[in-house]
């Protein structure tokens, strides 16, 4: 196995980001594997988004940021953002469909980039970004919508959810597991 300071920044930070959005899908995924038809489109209050409001805003961010990522700007204009927070989902079929679409278009524009690809410009809203920024700005981004997709199948599924980290009253075993298992304790 190449050792870490064989590999250039550019190239461990691309690695990276894979691995953190691979890992943010998955926690996602985690949450709406515990609901269906009826709770995906559940939202704790008006002012609140159903877990289906909230993957339809991130697929149609995903596709219109992740489309043609280093040829054109980042909000497409045929992108309708405030259609998004419109609740037409007819059911957790539907939602995992926008899901997979959204995801998919990331990772195509993301997996073929090459370490010098990073300081090239894109455009988001006409606004100038280097590769590594406006990749920093989707994660944060969909970090942020993921948090809330956890929460509200959370919410929605109460007593029955079923931990996506370490649950309740059980980090001390889990960090003696992970001492044990890398030798650091």
């Amino acid at each position: 196995m190449e050792k870490q300071s064989d590999r250039d920044l550019a190239s461990v930070v691309l690695e990276t980001v894979l691995y953190d959005f691979r890992a943010m899908k998955k926690l996602g995924e985690g949450a709406l594997a515990q609901l269906d038809d009826e709770s995906v489109g559940w939202a704790p209050d008006g002012e609140s988004n159903s877990a289906a409001v909230i993957v339809k805003h991130m697929a149609g961010n995903m596709i219109s940021r992740w489309t043609d990522f280093l040829t054109s700007d980042g909000e497409k204009p045929s992108r309708k953002r405030d259609d998004e927070f419109i609740d037409d989902v007819s059911g957790l079929q539907e939602v995992m469909a926008l899901w997979e679409s959204g995801w998919g278009v990331l990772f195509e524009a993301l997996e073929p980039l090459r370490p010098e690809d990073l300081l090239r410009e894109v455009t988001i809203r006409g606004q100038p970004h280097t590769v590594l920024q406006a990749i920093h700005r989707q994660i944060s981004h969909y970090a942020y919508h993921v948090g809330q997709l956890v929460y509200a199948a959370k919410a929605r599924k109460s007593g029955e959810w079923k931990s996506l980290s370490i649950p309740r009253g059980q980090s001390a075993g889990f960090n003696d597991a992970m001492a044990r298992k890398f030798g650091s304790r």
